[in-house]
């Protein structure tokens, strides 16, 4: 796994996205742009992309946009996945146990396409 700043500088330099990566087998499943696989290969995060999928037949979630959040104890490696319809909350979800090594991180996922807040 990289080191925090590793992260921090995928983040900050994935602009736009040349294509996009299918990233589950379920039907019809939302793809994800080039940074956010490479943050889930530096991270070994692609779980949380799995939860983000399955996630996706609540009807409560906006099918158009929806802003993702992962927000990690450090201290006692617990976190909590927040799903919004843009500022309502909709779906939460405890981690139990995390080796995700950031405090915060936020995705979006706009028709069908999960990607970085500076991807959008």
């Amino acid at each position: 796994m990289k080191s925090p700043k590793e992260i921090s500088d995928i983040l900050r330099y994935s602009y736009g996205t040349y294509g996009y990566s299918k990233i589950s087998l379920v039907p019809n499943a939302p793809v994800a742009t080039d940074g956010v696989v490479m943050l889930a290969r530096a991270t070994e995060c692609f779980w949380l992309l799995d939860i983000i999928i399955s996630h996706q037949g609540n009807p409560e979630l906006d099918k158009e946009f929806q802003v993702w959040k992962l927000e990690v104890d450090l201290r006692n490696q617990t976190g909590v996945v927040r799903g919004y319809n843009d500022t309502t909350l909709i779906i939460e979800q405890k981690i139990p146990y995390t080796d995700f090594p950031l405090k915060k991180l936020k995705l979006y996922l706009v028709d069908k396409v999960i990607l970085l807040p500076s991807e959008y």
